[in-house]
């Protein structure tokens, strides 16, 4: 099994807690309607998932994560939502337990990323799809931000390096369409969208949630184990974040790649 770079602590959840499919999968909104069936793999606290259980209510989302851990938060968040109509259960991405053509959506959010093999991921995503699949990834290299900060080019390049460690390809929004082609997909629509943090509140929140991830959760162990940085290292980026957190004129942008794709 893929070992998940960022792991599950809270200041994880924060980040992910905020993604909606406004802001996360507005593409493929277009596609979908009430009464469709729906697979999202790697449902995460399931705030995307519960936005896509009401686009297509009465049909049913399916939320699949490779350990039972992953789940409390997403049930959590969609019985406070009062979303009925999300099943959730353990599968692996790469060998999917579902016949062949089961989902009208199959649908991937910041998850090829992580996957050793995400090509074999979306043959296996496109085998059990009858309609079509969406999958939404960014791009840590194509990341932009001001002021400039050689720590914050030190964070950048230690994320890369861990994520590598870990079999992930973290620039992975330039490769969907490559990878999409090699699943075998025919027909592929590929897009991009960004995030961007630059008002004061924006700023706080984005800075904050990094300076307590790169200290508090699984990447910042990883760092220390595989010799890639020291626990000071990692609280001079942590205080780098919280500087930049602060900067008038600050500015951060992520891109993201998008794919729709069918046979």
């Amino acid at each position: 099994m893929p070992k998940y770079t960022h792991g599950h602590h809270e200041a994880v959840l924060r980040s992910h807690r905020s993604r909606t499919v406004a802001n996360s999968a507005a593409y493929l909104v277009p596609h979908l309607r009430p009464g469709l069936s729906v697979l999202d793999v790697g449902c995460g606290p399931g705030t995307i998932t519960a936005d896509l259980a009401e686009l297509v209510a009465p049909g049913v989302v399916t939320a699949v994560e490779p350990v039972p851990d992953a789940f409390g938060a997403a049930k959590e968040f969609a019985a406070g939502r009062n979303v009925t109509n999300i099943r959730f259960e353990i599968a692996d991405v790469h060998s999917l337990p579902y016949p062949d053509n089961s989902f009208d959506v199959v649908h991937a959010h910041q998850v090829l990323q992580h996957l050793h093999d995400p090509v074999a991921a979306l043959r296996e995503m496109r085998r059990v799809s009858r309609g079509v699949v969406a999958a939404r990834d960014s791009d840590y290299a194509a990341m932009a931000w001001f002021p400039e900060s050689p720590v914050l080019d030190e964070w950048m390049a230690l994320y890369r390096k861990v994520a590598r460690h870990n079999g992930g390809e973290p620039d992975a929004a330039r490769r969907l369409l490559s990878w999409a082609r090699a699943a075998g997909f025919t027909d592929v629509v590929s897009t991009a969208s960004t995030w961007c943090y630059a008002t004061p509140p924006e700023r706080e929140w984005w800075s904050g949630m990094w300076a307590d991830r790169i200290l508090h959760t699984a990447i910042a162990d990883q760092s220390v184990a595989y010799g890639y940085a020291s626990r000071d290292d990692l609280e001079r980026i942590s205080q780098a974040w919280r500087a930049w957190g602060t900067a008038d004129d600050g500015w951060f942008a992520i891109l993201h790649g998008e794919i729709l794709a069918r046979s």
